[in-house]
C-alpha cells in the first residue's frame, strides 16, 4: 500500500485550540500501544487524557492511523493502537517511512516531539526520557530522543529516566546537547520509579508560572532551540520503595549478563523483571507517575497561554 496524502491531521478540538491560542499538551502513544499491558493500556490512555482535562487544557495524543499522522487521537484510534496486532513503534526517523507504507504507528518521546513542535504545540507530557544505555561506550545505545529534543523547542514533563538507563551518561549528555534540564520542586534528578537518581539539577524551579517565564524568555530570545526538560519527581510516599529498586536493578542486570542479553532487548527484559520482582508495584508506580506529568504539563500549558 503506498499513502500519497502523509500530511499531519489535525483533530478538529486541537486544531481549534491551537488558532485561539489554546493551552494544548502534546501526549505520546507508545504507552498506549507498547507500555502498558492490556486491557489497562487503553484504561490508562483515557484517564491521562481526562487529567490534562481536569487541568485546564486539551489533550494531543499523537500517533499514526494508516499512513495518517494524527494530532489528537480520538477514541476509535486510540483503541486501535491499543488492540492492534502490528503496531510500530514510530522514531522521529520512522515517520516519512511508516507513513508512506500506511502502516499503524504509536510515537515515541522523538516523534511526538517532532510532530507536536511541528504544528506548535509547546508542551509535552511522558513518562520518562530515552537516554545513554549502560555499556553505551561499547554499543553506542543512545535513545533517540536525546538528539531530537536537542533540535526541537519543546518543553517535555518526565520523571527522569529510567534508572536501569545510566542517568549520569544521560545527563552528560543533555549538557552537550545544550538540551535544558530543570528539577520541579527538587534539586535533584529523578530516577523514574525512584525520585532521587543520585544526581542533582543546576535549576529549580517552583510553579508552572516559572517554567512558562522560560518558555516565553527562550522564544523572545531566539538563541536557542533546543527542549527544556522538566523534571518532575513522585513524592517520596507514592516512589517505588528505594531498597526494593536497588535490589530489583541489581538483579535484572545480573540476568541481563547471565542470558548475554544486548541492544535493544536489554530494556524489555529489564522492565519485564521489574514488573515481575515488585510484583506489579512497578507498574503502578508507572501510571501514578504519567498521571502527575501530565497535570503539571497542563498546568505549564494554561499559564503559557495566559499571556
Amino acid at each position: 500500500m503506498i499513502v500519497t496524502d502523509v500530511s499531519i491531521h489535525l483533530n478538529p478540538e486541537v486544531k481549534t485550540a491551537l488558532e485561539n491560542g489554546q493551552p494544548v499538551v502534546a501526549l505520546e502513544s507508545t504507552i498506549v500501544s507498547h507500555g502498558l499491558p492490556r486491557p489497562d493500556n487503553l484504561r490508562v490512555a483515557r484517564e491521562i487524557e481526562q487529567a490534562v482535562r481536569d487541568h485546564g487544557a486539551v489533550p494531543a495524543t499523537i500517533g499514526m492511523v494508516g499512513g495518517q499522522l494524527v494530532v489528537g487521537l480520538d477514541d476509535a484510534a486510540l483503541t486501535r493502537l491499543a488492540t492492534g496486532t502490528d503496531v510500530a513503534k514510530l522514531s522521529a526517523r520512522d515517520l516519512a517511512v511508516a507513513a508512506a507504507l500506511g502502516a499503524d504507528g504509536a510515537t515515541t518521546v522523538a516523534g511526538t516531539s517532532a510532530v507536536a513542535a511541528a504544528v506548535g504545540i509547546g508542551v509535552f507530557a511522558t513518562g520518562g526520557l530515552g537516554g545513554v544505555h549502560r555499556e553505551a561506550s561499547h554499543t553506542f545505545d543512545e535513545s533517540a530522543d536525546l538528539t531530537t529534543l536537542a533540535r526541537t523547542p519543546i518543553t517535555v514533563v518526565c520523571a527522569g529516566v529510567k534508572s536501569i538507563l545510566d542517568v549520569g551518561a544521560t545527563l552528560e549528555r543533555l549538557e552537550t546537547l545544550g538540551i535544558g534540564v530543570v528539577g520541579y520542586q527538587t534539586n535533584r534528578f529523578p530516577g523514574f520509579f525512584i525520585r532521587d537518581s543520585g544526581f542533582g539539577v543546576d535549576w529549580r524551579v517552583e510553579s508552572p508560572e516559572q517554567i512558562a517565564a522560560a518558555m516565553r524568555a527562550q522564544h523572545t530570545q531566539g538563541a536557542h532551540r533546543a527542549a527544556l526538560v522538566v523534571a518532575n519527581p513522585l513524592p517520596e510516599d507514592e516512589q517505588l520503595d528505594p531498597v526494593l529498586h536497588d535490589r530489583t536493578l541489581a538483579d535484572g542486570l545480573a540476568i541481563v549478563e547471565r542470558d548475554r542479553v544486548t541492544g535493544k532487548q536489554v530494556t524489555p527484559v529489564l522492565l519485564s523483571h521489574f514488573h515481575s520482582a515488585t510484583q506489579g508495584q512497578s507498574l503502578a508506580v508507572n501510571v501514578r507517575i504519567i498521571l502527575r506529568n501530565a497535570a503539571l504539563a497542563a498546568q505549564i500549558a494554561v499559564a503559557a497561554a495566559a499571556r
